[in-house]
């Protein structure tokens, strides 16, 4: 029997997989690979909230799976998997939109922030949907950036009035928020989380990208108004833009502040963003020579996808029986 603890995360594949998406959670996963029983899931469900050309959804999805795996994300040892090919995810998603408050799903952040340019009905019931994602795998922890705690607490609360109601079905999970690197921020904005989304395209470095195209970014990257101090110095108050860059620097070469502070003494921030950049196309360039080659290997990652929906699924339609049968459905 595996004693260990289960975890559970996903991404969209709403977009290319970014820096930020890699520093700040799919590394973290590699980090834990032996140390949970882990389900990584590519939430296309979550996708079609916002209009998706299909071409490129099944383009990103399928690349996505594909860096998983180059990013060290080994598929005997995790279950990957893509939402929508286990069932259950819908099914235990319509039963607790039904112990959601409308209040409760009103107050979320993302929905007040995307409801001005696309109203609908999934853009406002999703985070019930993400709920049923969470709580269908039973997990202990669910690895998260900072800015999804609200929905990790909305998650845990619909999960207690549940099993208040029906007794001990669900496991109450905690977010588990990485240290270090749990928020890379936009190289252009960096008061806002660098996102696949980001209407800058450089303030977004995605993982697929060029060599050249990543140093161009990093060498526009935002630093600090205060030209007066040309100075590394990790204050994310006064010098947010240098802070990000230095996180990420970190994560690059595993540095610490103080180490990159006197490292960079007195040479200025053209010669920091250089490093910054020619750092991260090191880390990046094994993943997208990986990735490039899983993507001609159409046969394994069919392979792959399969055999996580099989492992998946056997754990969540457990989960959706116990369900159902407190909620007095009849069994099929």
């Amino acid at each position: 029997m595996d004693e260990r603890k289960t975890m559970f995360s996903g991404i969209q594949p709403s977009g290319d997989l970014t820096l930020g998406s890699y520093m700040g959670a799919i590394r973290n996963w590699v980090d834990m690979i032996d140390d949970y029983n882990a389900y990584y899931c590519i939430v296309d469900m979550h996708a079609i909230t916002v209009r998706q050309v299909p071409a490129d959804l099944r383009r990103r999805t399928m690349e996505q799976l594909a860096q998983y795996i180059a990013c060290g994300l080994d598929p005997h040892k995790v279950t990957l998997f893509v939402q929508s090919h286990v069932p259950a995810h819908a099914e235990l998603g319509w039963v607790l939109n039904c112990y959601t408050m409308f209040g409760e799903l009103s107050r979320m952040t993302q929905f007040k922030d995307k409801s001005a340019e696309n109203i609908n009905g999934g853009l406002f019931t999703y985070p019930a949907l993400m709920a049923a994602d969470i709580l269908l795998y039973q997990p202990d922890y669910i690895p998260v950036g900072s800015d999804q705690k609200q929905h990790v607490e909305l998650c845990r609360d619909v999960a207690t009035r549940f099993n208040n109601i029906y007794g001990d079905v669900f496991t109450i999970p905690q977010a588990y928020i990485p240290r270090v690197g749990a928020r890379i921020m936009s190289l252009t904005d960096p008061t806002s989380k660098m996102s696949k989304s980001d209407k800058d395209p450089n303030g977004c470095v995605h993982l697929l990208e060029t060599p050249e195209e990543i140093m161009r970014k990093f060498k526009r990257a935002v630093t600090d108004s205060d030209t007066s101090e040309n100075c590394v110095r990790y204050d994310p108050a006064e010098k947010p833009g240098v802070a990000n860059l230095m996180q990420i620097y970190s994560c690059a070469t595993g540095e610490s502040f103080d180490e990159i502070e006197k490292e960079f003494l007195g040479r200025g921030y053209g010669a920091f963003k250089t490093a910054v950049g020619e750092a991260v196309v090191e880390q990046l360039r094994p993943i997208r020579e990986e990735t490039k080659r899983i993507l001609a290997d159409k046969a394994y990652l069919e392979s792959v996808y399969r055999m996580g929906a099989e492992k998946a699924a056997a754990t969540a339609n457990k989960t959706l029986r116990k369900v159902y049968k407190k909620l007095g459905f009849v069994a099929r």
